[in-house]
């Protein structure tokens, strides 16, 4: 069951209206968009390329083991504009990447719209999931034990947003080999989960960043059981909600295409919520990364290095090398 409504609108609205961004940053010197799907929109990858605009859609996840009754999920969209004005930075008319985010325990989309945007305005489709149980309108009912359901709704959100009845909200397709996942805090323990877990492992997804998250120790299966997509993982080093031990156990896990952006002196949350100067290190590396596992753009690595490499704030580490203390995970 699909309902589409716009951001300002109630949720179970059938009205579209999009709120639209200019390019809120200039073009990166990311690589050029030669290794997407030949006649697509030029400059896909690019950060600050397209006006962005905003929607929301609303679905109902059918029932399923364990979870409970039916899950309604709202789902908050950032993308790329299909039609833009003259003089503006460009159209973006598909097939677009997809890059589904889950926030963090007891947060919706809106903390991390900066970030979120800036996916965006590299020309990707970025769509965002309030759990249902856990996100910023749960209040006092919101638990922590219904993490193990959230692999699932990252998964069913990827379902609803693939269908055609949808992609009209988007003005143009989804590229259904062209997909990613990310997180923060909970919402990076539940992608974590859906890279990595025997339980929840979504084979549709081709790369995966957690932002200061963990292994949920709840989670029914076994992690890194086998190899999993490529995984990025970034941590302030001065985090003291999921510590930095968290994503080092993870990063050191499985060294095959692992990354590891470690943010010197950020707590939990600042790298990810509005613009500084950790979440714009945050967000061109990310990006980077998304261009390199999910475009298949080979010189974004260069990117990858150049953007997490600066000097007193980050410093990026792979294939599970770096002087990166491995610490005590609480969780």
């Amino acid at each position: 069951m699909l309902s589409l409504a716009a951001c300002a609108a109630p949720a179970t609205s059938s009205q579209t209206r999009a709120q639209t961004h200019p390019p809120s940053r200039p073009p990166s010197r990311s690589p050029s968009h030669a290794a997407h799907s030949p006649g697509v929109t030029a400059g896909i990858g690019k950060l600050g390329r397209f006006r962005t605009a905003r929607a929301s859609l609303t679905v109902t996840e059918p029932a399923r083991a364990g979870a409970g009754d039916q899950r309604r999920l709202l789902i908050q969209i950032w993308h790329p504009l299909a039609a833009s004005p003259a003089g503006s930075a460009g159209a973006a008319t598909g097939p677009l990447p997809l890059i589904v985010f889950g926030p963090g325990f007891m947060q919706c989309a809106g903390p991390y719209g900066d970030l979120l945007r800036a996916w965006a305005s590299a020309g990707y489709v970025v769509a965002a999931v309030n759990f249902p149980h856990s996100d910023c309108r749960t209040g006092a009912a919101a638990t922590e034990s219904d993490l193990v359901n959230q692999p699932g709704d990252v998964s069913y959100a990827i379902t609803a947003l693939l269908r055609r009845s949808v992609t009209r909200l988007l003005g143009g397709r989804l590229n259904s080999r062209e997909i990613a996942v990310a997180g923060q805090s909970d919402g990076g323990d539940t992608v974590a989960a859906v890279a990595a877990n025997s339980c929840c492992t979504d084979r549709r997804v081709r790369a995966v960043a957690v932002l200061s998250g963990a292994e949920w120790p709840a989670m029914p299966g076994a992690f890194f059981a086998r190899p999993p997509v490529p995984m990025l993982f970034t941590q302030g080093s001065s985090d003291t909600v999921n510590l930095p031990g968290c994503s080092v156990a993870m990063y050191r896990a499985d060294p095959a295409q692992r990354f590891y952006l470690e943010l010197i002196g950020a707590d939990h949350t600042g790298p990810y919520w509005g613009t500084n100067t950790y979440e714009r290190v945050v967000a061109r590396v990310t990006l980077a990364f998304f261009n390199r596992y999910v475009l298949g753009q080979q010189s974004a690595g260069r990117a990858m290095r150049r953007a997490g490499n600066v000097r007193h704030i980050a410093r990026l580490f792979s294939h599970g090398g770096g002087n990166l203390s491995r610490g005590p995970c609480l969780t």
